[in-house]
This record gives C-alpha cells, structure tokens and sequence, in this order.
C-alpha cells in the first residue's frame, strides 16, 4: 500500500481538484472568492442582498449566479440533482442539506423533519447520496432545549413541543435505519447542546446497535470536547451500540466567546486555534484506534488534518475505501482536498446545502463570514483557482 507520508503534494493536483469546473465557472469562482477576500465588501453585500430579499427586490437572478449558485446544490431535492451527479463523476458523493432554519413554529418544524425525510428517501437506493444530515433547531425550539439543559421546570405546553421533537427525531432516525442510509445530527451552541445529546444518545442506543446509523457532532474548538468524545465512546461501549462520531473544529466560536462574557461564565472555546487543531488531530487518531467499536466522520478544510487522517488509515492498516471512515468538505470550498481524496480511493463527500435562495442567506452569510474571518481562507482558495486558471492557459 502506497504510504500517504510520500504524497505530501496530494492536494496539490490542481488538474484533479478542478476536473469538474469548466473555464467559465473557473472565472466566476475568481470573481466571487475575490470579492469575499475582502470583508468590507463582504459585509456589505450581506447587508445589501438581505435589504433587497425584504423589499422583495428581484435578486434570485444574480444569487444563482453568484454566491448561491457556487455554494448550493440549487432550491430544491430536484435541482440538486445535477450537482450529485457531477460530483459523482469524480467519485466524490454528496449530502443533500436543506439549510432552513426553522422559524420557531410547530408547523415549520413539521415542514423540516418531512424535508430531512424526503432527502432520506432520495438517498435510499442511491450510493452517490450515502449520509442525510439535519440540525436540531430545525425541529425544535432553541429556547426550549436552554430551558432544559439549565434544568428549570417545563410548562404542559412545553412539555408537549418537547414531547414532539423527540418523536420527529425519533422519526427520522427510523426511517434513516429502515432506509440503509445513514444520518450526521449537526452540533449547535454549547448552552443547549446538553439537551441535543441526551436525544442523540438516545436514538443511537435505538438504531445503532447492528451498525452506525446516527452519528453525533463533535466541536473540536471547545476545550472539553475531547474528553467528551471519550466519554461518550465509553458509553455506548457500556450499551454495546456503535458510536457515530462527525468531528469538526466548529462554526460559533465569537457567539460562544460573546454570551460567556456577557453572562459571566468561562468561555468553553479553546485559548487559540494550535489547542483546536491539537485536540481535533488527537480525536482524529482516537477514533481511528478506535475504529472497531465507533465510525468516524471528518469534516476538515485543514490540510494538514485531512492528510493526517490518510496517514492514520495507513498505519493502521485499513482499507483507503474503509465504510466506517469518511472526508468530508462543504460544496464550492476545498475541491483541492475533496477531488484529490476520491481520486486516491479514499471516501469523499460533499455537503450539498439547498433550499429557496431568500431562506438560505443565513447560511450564506455563515459562509462568507467564515471564508474571511477563517485566516487566509479566501485567499488560499484564491490562489488554487488562479494557479489552475494560468495552468489550462499554458497547455
């Protein structure tokens, strides 16, 4: 087997990483991560294009063409299909993530748990579309899941919207088993995140004991998020199912750092980002040492991380295209590591997010923030796509 440690230029092949990206879309993906390499305009154009969906200014046009149609499979299951099927071409497979938030309502609760489903079903016979992904807040109230982690008495009312979350969780993971596919439960803010796990504990204990079915969020950038993972792989040990684990280094860090000062309690994020990429490395090697009794889901667009992963695939001495072990990267960022992993063999998968344009923008804005908060995001992104631009030009 072919030691990772000699393709230390593995995400270098731009020629693979840009297979799918025709000249024109090479252009336009210039265009936009140039604008999003400056966060003055960044900010500005967030501001602008919500101002514009609240007037009801005409701009799905432009969206399409721009931000959204670079980082969304499209509107709709139906849309996306064209993006799964070009990634699959490449041997790189795709989640399907409706990527609305609920609205707090029990009836857009309702619309959310029926959508997960339908991305479920979608994926059911279907290897390109081997995960389906949902958040906790889509089917349930945030304030609410507070309510409980700080242990304070429930109303009937709230006792019955509780009541209804756990059922449609439960729901989901069903049909998730009963389908063969499997399920990623995205991690959210600390102040709650308690509450999320008990549910997700729950349901894995159900439907986890032949195989991984549901997997849990792991986010690396608090500093107990290691002992965590620890924790509850012990656990389900105990219970004797398999622990699903989705690491990531995580999405809320300046909320999180925010109400901790507010409210005046320890910020749970990690001093600095070395002590983030350490623990997520160390829950990286963990899980694969572990791999016999848990399955292991990496969400990384560090390099250095990704690579680690394929050297630990190979010390010991699995399978490149091992089912229990999976890359992941999020749709229209880090094709450099997503292309380059499937064509080594290696399990690739690509976050699909989808839904209408003016209920995406969180997202959206989630994404653009991050690519210029994220040091050097941008501009590394940048770079690739303007080194693989003068390659085709000088062919």
């Amino acid at each position: 087997m072919e030691s990772p440690t000699q393709l230390s230029s593995l995400f270098n092949n731009l020629e693979v990483a840009f297979a799918s990206r025709s000249d024109k879309e090479l252009q336009k993906m210039h265009l936009i991560f140039s604008a999003m390499n400056n966060s003055t305009l960044v900010n500005l154009g967030i501001k602008l294009t919500n101002l514009a969906i609240k007037i009801h200014f005409p701009i799905k046009w432009i969206m399409k063409n721009t931000m959204f149609g670079h980082f969304c499979g499209g509107e709709t299951i139906y849309e996306c299909e064209k993006s799964v099927k070009n990634l699959a071409k490449y041997q790189v497979k795709g989640i399907l993530d409706y990527s609305v938030e609920g609205t707090g309502t029990e009836e857009s609760f309702e619309f959310v748990k029926n959508e997960v489903l339908e991305t479920i079903k979608t994926g059911k016979d279907n290897d390109a579309i081997p995960f389906a992904v949902f958040k906790m807040t889509g089917l349930g109230d945030f304030e609410l899941m507070t309510k409980i982690q700080d242990g304070k008495k429930l109303s009937q009312t709230e006792e019955t919207a509780y009541q209804n979350l756990i059922k449609r969780v439960d729901r989901i993971c069903k049909y998730a088993h009963d389908s063969g596919t499997r399920l990623l439960i995205d991690a959210e803010d600390s102040w709650y995140q308690d509450t999320l796990d008990k549910i997700v504990y729950e349901v894995m204990e159900k439907y986890n004991q032949e195989r991984c079915v549901v997997f849990n969020t792991y986010q690396m950038y608090r500093h107990d998020m290691l002992d965590r993972l620890k924790k509850a792989h012990q656990k389900a040990q105990e219970k004797g199912y398999v622990l699903g684990a989705k690491l990531v280094r995580g999405a809320y860090m300046e909320k999180e750092r925010e109400r901790a000062e507010k409210l005046g309690y320890p910020s749970p994020i990690q001093p600095d980002k070395a002590s983030t990429d350490r623990d997520y490395n160390a829950a990286l090697e963990y899980c694969v040492q572990n791999i016999d009794t848990m399955n292991l889901f990496s969400g990384s667009h560090n390099e250095n991380s990704n690579l680690l992963l394929t050297e630990l695939i190979h010390q010991y001495d699995l399978q490149k295209n091992d089912e229990r072990i999976f890359f992941s990267q999020l749709y229209g960022m880090s094709d450099n590591i997503s292309f380059n992993l499937a064509k080594q063999g290696y399990n690739a998968v690509k976050y699909v997010p989808y839904g209408p344009v003016e209920k995406v923008m969180p997202y959206l804005s989630r994404r653009a923030e991050e690519n210029t908060s994220i040091a050097g995001q941008s501009s590394r992104e940048l770079d690739l796509i303007k080194k693989e631009i003068e390659r085709r030009k000088n062919q």
